[in-house]
């Protein structure tokens, strides 16, 4: 059931998201240059992220402590993001940019006017952010657009995610077009946070895949979901570590990218059908590595066939040593030196 809701949904590999996010810091010349390195870093998506700062953040809202560790205390939330969006102008033109960079466009909408400006661009996926999966108008109106949507659910009960995923169901999308993304809301995440086994609690709600979005150090825990089942990674990535802004220090810098990027379709290819059969690769090495009854010293012709004058060496081209209870007591068919393959 799981293959064909994936086919249905033209998902035939592990989807692979390159998350510019706010990691422009507003300029977008930056996000052009992101949407380039990503492709170049093999991403099938680079995703950002849209909002209008005042109708997402009130002015009483703090800061993280994440936040206040990168960018200080001096400003507040909304002060912080005012500086680091860019204009809803701007993702049109971002989206052709993706075109023909030959890589795909997602945006993660923070608030309904951003729903409105990300509609027209006829996005493949909704990614719906941690933050709002509590977030009923705002469900409901992406629920309503019936498109495919990538869930993440940080900071989240199981029986909150299976409470969105109904209201998204009540608007018109039903859970068959939704991938639930295991996430842990804490920037970076420590190894000991990151519970990637709840993956297997999300399968059970139904949904058409579970993955996950990753805010550890690091590359070994996305690639280590992909190995137990995550069909989508999500990754912020930034140019450079050091600029300024809240998410860079959390984030993988263009090589580090390529090189999960790499990992994860090494682990992909790897995983193979689940079938235990013998790979093509290794057929060959059947006759190098297994054995063969051989003649431990010389046979004459018709000599009784024993423990002491057979024995079992490598190739595994003759007799197979399975059938050397069958072989014990035979006649030789004809004389055999030391070494030579016994044939019956």
């Amino acid at each position: 059931m799981l293959q064909e809701i994936l086919r249905i949904m033209d998902i035939n590999k592990v989807i692979i998201i390159a998350e510019a996010g706010v990691n422009h810091n507003g300029d977008y010349g930056r996000a052009v240059e992101m949407i380039h390195a990503a492709k170049e870093a093999g991403a099938d998506y680079v995703k950002f992220q849209t909002a209008v700062p005042e109708l997402v953040i009130s002015t009483f809202a703090p800061k993280a402590a994440y936040q206040k560790e990168t960018t200080g205390d001096g400003e507040s939330q909304l002060d912080m993001c005012r500086k680091i969006h860019l204009r809803l102008e701007d993702y049109a033109p971002l989206m052709e940019e993706c075109k023909r960079t030959g890589i795909g466009f997602m945006s993660t909408p923070f608030d309904l006017v951003s729903i409105d400006c990300l509609a027209q661009l006829n996005m493949d996926w909704w990614k719906i952010p941690s933050g709002e999966i509590t977030n009923l108008p705002y469900l409901r109106k992406i629920g309503r657009l019936g498109g495919k949507i990538i869930l993440s659910t940080g900071m989240s009960t199981l029986d909150e995610v299976e409470e969105a995923l109904k209201v998204l169901e009540k608007a018109g999308t039903p859970r068959k077009n939704v991938i639930l993304l295991h996430c842990t809301t804490q920037y970076p995440t420590p190894y000991e946070a990151v519970n990637l086994r709840a993956m297997n609690a999300l399968a059970t709600l139904g949904a058409a895949a579970v993955g996950y979005s990753d805010h550890t150090q690091g590359i070994e825990v996305p690639v280590a979901a992909v190995a137990l089942g995550a069909k989508v990674i999500e990754k912020h990535f930034t140019l450079d570590r050091n600029l300024p802004g809240p998410d860079h220090k959390a984030s993988l810098e263009p090589g580090e990218l390529k090189n999960m990027v790499d990992s994860i379709r090494h682990i992909e290819a790897a995983l193979g059908s689940g079938e235990k059969v013998v790979a093509e690769a290794e057929r060959p090495n059947i006759e190098v590595a297994r054995k063969s009854i051989v003649a431990a010293r010389e046979i004459k012709t018709g000599e009784l066939l024993t423990e002491e004058n057979i024995t079992v060496k490598r190739p595994g081209n003759g007799v197979s040593p399975m059938l050397w209870d069958s072989v014990l007591g035979t006649s030789a068919v004809r004389d055999f030196a030391p070494d030579e393959l016994i044939s019956l």
